[in-house]
Formats: structure tokens, C-alpha cells, sequence
């Protein structure tokens, strides 16, 4: 199963790809798909109160940790 490793940001510092531990890059909304399917371990899709969803890493850590990759 699929992790991610490393992350893509815009100049405006938010997420638009994920690079997996396979080597696929793939949107955000193609990871948010996949982690509510399962597909991608370590990610979680909340709801915002908007009722929106969005991605969080598990475990209440962040994305900082990750290499952000061009």
C-alpha cells in the first residue's frame, strides 16, 4: 500500500501533489479519493465545518516533515 513521501506546494505554501512511496505523483484530490478508499495509508479525510473535505496526516502530525519536492 501506497505512503507518501514528499509533497508539492504552490507559491502560496499549499498542497497540490503528493509523491507516493511508489513514485506516483498524484493531486490532491486524486490522494483524497484514495485515502477515503484506503488506498493511501497515513492520510485521513475530515470534513471542514463548510462540510468540504480535506486531508490531514494520521496520528496528529503535519505535513512539514515532508520534503517538498519541484
Amino acid at each position: 500500500m501506497d505512503t507518501v513521501v514528499a509533497l508539492h506546494r504552490n507559491h502560496y505554501g499549499e498542497i497540490i501533489n503528493f509523491v507516493t512511496s511508489t513514485g506516483r505523483i498524484i493531486s490532491y484530490r486524486k490522494a483524497l479519493m484514495e485515502a477515503q478508499n484506503g488506498g493511501i495509508t497515513g492520510l485521513q479525510a475530515t470534513a471542514n465545518p463548510d462540510g468540504s473535505l480535506i486531508l490531514n496526516p494520521e496520528q496528529g502530525q503535519s505535513f512539514d516533515h515532508l520534503p517538498n519536492l519541484f
